[in-house]
């Protein structure tokens, strides 16, 4: 009897472990993250390796760019890029910041499919590599910060 008892309290211990940190994994990004300019992350991938970081951009257009790269790998039919527009560069022209290597699991873009070149967003993810001297981010959240702009179009174009 003594021994089911010390199972069950064993057991209970574990799962409270297990339980503690999904919810840690779950929440630590992006509240843990540090606040970075894309800009300031590109310059100094360095820096931030082994880090989570959080930024504000402007969202440029899914893409395959540094995928099933070796020594960053990650395979293109379960993950997508993401291009920002790079933010030094005049608002006239749509240049991305391929520099800033930001990768999205696909299942999570498929849910982004309203998203459009030009929205603001906010990134949250994890420096995992500094190959080639470019950051590699695995980005967990990315949130369109004008999701009601293209409401507002259609509503601004009914006669």
């Amino acid at each position: 009897m003594e021994r089911i008892i010390f199972n069950m309290k064993n057991s209970l211990k574990l799962t409270a472990v297990i339980l503690f940190s999904i919810f840690t994994v779950n929440s630590a990004p992006s509240q843990n993250a540090m606040e970075v300019k894309p800009i300031e992350l590109v310059n100094n991938p360095a820096v931030y390796l082994n880090k989570d970081v959080k930024m504000s951009a402007q969202f440029d257009k899914f893409s395959t760019l540094g995928l099933d790269y070796k020594k960053a790998f990650r395979d293109s039919k379960d993950y997508i890029s993401v291009l920002i527009k790079r933010p030094d560069v005049n608002k006239e022209y749509t240049i991305p910041l391929s520099e800033l290597k930001l990768i999205l699991k696909r299942e999570a873009a498929e849910k982004l499919l309203d998203i459009e070149s030009g929205d603001r967003v906010q990134i949250v993810g994890k420096v995992f590599s500094t190959a080639l001297n470019d950051p590699w981010v695995d980005v967990t959240e990315l949130k369109n910060l004008d999701p009601d702009k293209k409401k507002d179009l259609d509503e601004d174009t009914d006669l």
